[in-house]
């Protein structure tokens, strides 16, 4: 399992919220959702993204834009329309006074806002919740990543403008695959520019000694790892490994084994009605004993703790 797959693993790839976006001008949305990651697509007209703190950006036809939550920011025509609806977690979508407008800008199928046949038509995909184990890509993107038309190239965009206004049997899945794959190609084209701040691990992929021992702790985390036989499988010395690894990815092989498996742990104590210790057999822990020291020692809760906040 690579980086990306461990970003969209988990409940990010299922059900997440999407919808197709029409307005005529003047128009203004306020988004407090605080969801951990929205896709904007910009298919048709102009958009403004105005972030609380940070530079605004218009969005043309082909234009991206990435939104990492909790932060705030505002989809507008223009900048200084004042805003018609505000949205919240768990898609309650309000007047700016506190009005319910839930069901009032319903357009059809997966589609909203004040006219079916818009000057500006967006797609947006939104993941509702955040898993631990991509908790360390999503860090690395700013709260508003943009990728131009010309920056990026997906056959996928007409796929998804043709399939999320489809009402079909199994169209929920159907739209989530498409989603991971959009942001997939995205955080791709993203990471690959010059401005962008990949983190360490993400660039160290691509060496040819610490790349394969990176695959092998993101697809095995359970397996009885030792920096040993990981510098066997990279060919390399025990020593000549773990300076290489920390070098490049900012901690030793070890260290992020067990940043990993703890945040596998993390999400099935949230997602799964797994026994502590059917969780610590499969992200690599001898005992629960041993993996609720372990989780208490880096989340400061014990796996009980953190099961019944997440609920």
């Amino acid at each position: 399992m690579d980086a990306l797959t461990g970003l969209l693993e988990g409940p990010r790839a299922r059900g997440a919220f999407m919808i197709r976006a029409c307005f005529d001008p003047p128009w203004s949305v306020r988004i407090e959702d605080r969801a951990p990651l929205t896709v904007m697509l910009l298919v048709r007209g102009e958009a403004w993204l105005v972030p609380d703190s940070g530079d605004r950006r218009l969005l043309r036809p082909g234009d991206l834009a990435l939104a990492r939550g909790p932060g705030p920011y505002t989809c507008a025509d223009d900048p200084g329309t004042p805003p018609q609806a505000l949205i919240l977690p768990g898609g309650e979508c309000h007047h700016p006074d506190g009005r319910p407008l839930n069901g009032v800008m319903d357009l059809g199928v997966r589609t909203w806002g004040d006219s079916p046949d818009g000057a500006t038509v967006m797609l947006i995909g939104t993941y509702r919740m955040r898993g631990e184990t991509g908790g360390r890509l999503l860090d690395a993107l700013p709260p508003l990543a943009f990728l131009a038309a010309d920056d990026w190239d997906c056959p996928l965009v007409p796929v998804l403008a043709a399939e999320i206004v489809r009402d079909e049997p199994g169209q929920e899945v159907v739209l989530d695959r498409l989603l991971d794959l959009l942001v997939i190609a995205a955080l791709r084209a993203w990471f690959a520019r010059p401005e962008a701040a990949p983190p360490a691990w993400y660039g160290a992929l691509g060496d040819p000694v610490v790349g394969p021992v990176l695959r092998l702790l993101q697809s095995d985390p359970a397996h009885p790892w030792t920096v040993a036989a990981l510098a066997a499988k990279a060919g390399v010395s025990r020593a000549a490994l773990a300076r290489r690894f920390t070098e490049l990815v900012g901690e030793p092989p070890m260290t992020y084994l067990t940043g990993r498996r703890l945040a596998l742990a993390a999400d099935r104590l949230r997602d799964t009605d797994d026994t502590l210790g059917a969780i610590a057999r499969h992200v690599g822990y001898g005992s629960a004993f041993a993996l609720s020291t372990a989780f208490k020692r880096a989340y400061g809760v014990s796996p009980q703790e953190w099961r019944t906040r997440a609920a």
